[in-house]
């Protein structure tokens, strides 16, 4: 085994990723496959996941998936998706807690019930899925390689900036605080608890603004390192989390920003 692979493979590892047939979701999903793990991808359009599977296993990775329909948005739909998941491993190395969703809407039409829906999707299910499957996280936790989550924040959840996506910002908020809670209360039982903060990406929630070249282009110039975000910058991200090299970093809330995350327009003494 190369030094590269001891730090960075997930050789052997049972993974769920939420949400995983689209966008970050899909990005964390093909890296865990190239780097050798059984990846269980689920999403509420079962058809969908099954699609990406087989298109991953034709990868030629070490890895392999499989995939299914899963509904986090209500107590039934978790409970369908944990049995499944149970069904399938006895153990669960990684979970990827990636779906979620958003609504925008100006502040004087912003709907109450866009609370909920979002609230319920993106930190609720997080919370309540990680907590189901700790009897299969447990399973697979060790003190020399602990058992990881990952759950997915966003660079809105660290900046107070809305962009008419009231409930989705401060739901991003809640993950983060979320994640360093159960880092804190997961640490004596060898599981890792992390989340990515990502700015930028294309996925189908953020189509609207990064669908077509000409737009990613416009988004990118906004971004200090001058682009939007790629799959690999997911896939480096995820690795580190997954593998050896990440195993002594609980807590942590991984801006993968560009630098979005420490942009101000603050100026003091210099024009």
């Amino acid at each position: 085994m190369s030094y590269l692979d001891e730090l960075f493979s997930v050789a052997g590892k049972t993974a769920l990723v939420t949400g995983g047939a689209t966008g970050i979701g899909r990005m964390a999903a093909t890296a865990l496959i190239r780097a050798g793990a059984t990846v269980m991808i689920a999403s509420r359009k079962g058809e969908d996941c099954i699609r990406v599977a087989g298109e991953l296993n034709g990868l030629g990775a070490s890895g392999r998936a499989e995939g299914f329909a899963g509904d986090v948005s209500s107590e039934a739909g978790i409970a369908a998706l944990v049995a499944e998941v149970k069904m399938r491993s006895e153990r669960l190395h990684i979970l990827v807690n990636n779906a979620g969703t958003s609504w925008g809407a100006p502040l004087e039409s912003f709907p109450y019930h866009a609370w909920a829906k979002v609230f319920g999707v993106n930190v609720t299910a997080v919370f309540h899925l990680t907590r189901e499957l700790l009897p299969l996280l447990d399973a697979a936790a060790s003190d020399a390689d602990p058992a990881r989550v990952i759950n997915l924040g966003s660079v809105m959840g660290t900046q107070p900036l809305a962009d008419d996506a009231y409930s989705y910002t401060a739901s991003k908020a809640a993950v983060h605080h979320l994640t360093r809670t159960l880092a804190i209360e997961f640490a004596a039982r060898h599981i890792t608890v992390n989340a990515f903060a990502p700015g930028p990406f294309q996925s189908r929630m953020t189509a609207f603004a990064t669908g077509s070249e000409e737009q990613a282009k416009h988004v990118g110039s906004h971004v200090p390192i001058g682009r939007i975000g790629a799959p690999d910058d997911i896939a480096g991200a995820t690795l580190y989390l997954c593998g050896r090299a990440g195993s002594y970093v609980t807590g942590a809330i991984l801006p993968i920003d560009g630098g979005q995350s420490v942009q101000h327009g603050l100026k003091l003494f210099k024009e």
